[in-house]
């Protein structure tokens, strides 16, 4: 079946100093979604933000926002996480012991619902969860830090997840060193939403646009090469 091709820009990579005008410029300058990456210091050795950015971000922009949640018992907080304005949450496969219920409470909160899967980790521990899945989003770095180079093994990944999704309604993201020439190979591989950090973000608000027409123009052409 035949996804969107989605380009979801990373809020962690904006400029924190001018952080309501940096949201509302990413947004016009061609953002389908706006990805939060929430971490707790635990899970991935980094700390972020919490539901109050996700708040503040509903409040300036109208893009949907896909909250990704890197952090330990993530089900704890989905509530918090869906009143401050997330449309979609994923978590990490990593971090879910019982996944199914996780994703049926995200859904049960009108949520659409990820699983994130780091590097490391094989497909084969979501293939029993699929059917509770709307998006898998795959890490194309080891998470924690922007910035990262993009990981060549996880190609093989993605295409491995693809066809375990088969037919089923289910976006493939990718995740971390995502350039245009990177999202062209994803795109190629069988992903369908690319987030974007400091190459959605590089330059300024003034390069936005251009930048966001660059990847977009990049997964087209990957998305034709994969057929």
């Amino acid at each position: 079946m035949t996804r969107p091709l989605i380009i979801n820009p990373s809020i962690l990579s904006a400029d924190f100093g001018h952080f309501a005008e940096e949201t509302q410029a990413i947004d016009a300058g061609g953002a389908d979604w706006l990805h939060l990456d929430v971490m707790d210091g635990m899970f991935v050795p980094n700390i972020s933000f919490g539901p109050g950015v996700i708040e503040a971000v509903r409040k300036v922009s109208k893009s949907p926002i896909d909250t990704h949640l890197m952090i330990e018992a993530p089900d704890r907080y989905l509530e918090t996480y869906a009143k401050a304005g997330s449309k979609r949450i994923s978590v990490h496969v990593e971090t879910c012991p019982h996944l199914n219920r996780t994703l049926q409470a995200i859904r049960g909160l009108g949520l659409k619902a990820g699983i994130a899967i780091n590097p490391s980790t094989s497909e084969e521990a979501i293939r029993y969860s699929l059917d509770a899945a709307d998006q898998v989003l795959v890490m194309t770095v080891n998470p924690g830090f922007g910035g990262q180079a993009f990981l060549p093994l996880t190609l093989e990944k993605i295409r491995r997840i693809r066809a375990l999704i088969g037919d089923r309604p289910i976006d493939i993201g990718v995740d971390g060193g995502v350039t245009v020439e990177t999202a062209e190979l994803a795109a190629k591989a069988g992903a369908n939403v690319f987030v974007a950090g400091s190459s959605a973000f590089k330059g300024g608000p003034a390069h936005y646009a251009a930048n966001i027409a660059a990847l977009k123009a990049a997964v087209e052409r990957g998305a034709a090469e994969r057929g």
